[in-house]
């Protein structure tokens, strides 16, 4: 009876492994994912700014940062996108040599 598992709850399982190219590929794609959602916040940022007032923001350093978030959103959707290529490509070739 020198048991040492716990007497109550769900039994230790091993965590379970994923490869190095899986896991990176998985957070790639819940980085794809996320993308969307951090382009609505940063793209809504500015209605939070104040308005009317002499501390508000010129207007063309408002559409300066639209453009810029919208510029940095094409790069980071690219970048993902090839990343999500890649390792689609490294798979089927993974399939066609095993």
């Amino acid at each position: 009876m020198s048991d040492n598992r716990p007497r109550f709850g769900p039994p230790h399982r091993p965590p379970p492994f994923l490869e190095r190219g899986t896991y990176i590929q998985r957070r790639v794609m819940d980085a794809a994912r996320l993308l969307p959602l951090l382009g609505v916040f940063l793209l809504a940022l500015p209605l939070l700014w104040p308005a009317g007032t002499e501390a508000a923001p010129a207007t063309s350093r408002t559409l300066t940062y639209i453009f810029g978030v919208w510029t940095v959103l094409i790069v980071a959707a690219a970048f993902l996108a090839y990343r999500l290529g890649r390792g689609e490509g490294a798979r089927g070739r993974d399939a066609a040599d095993g």
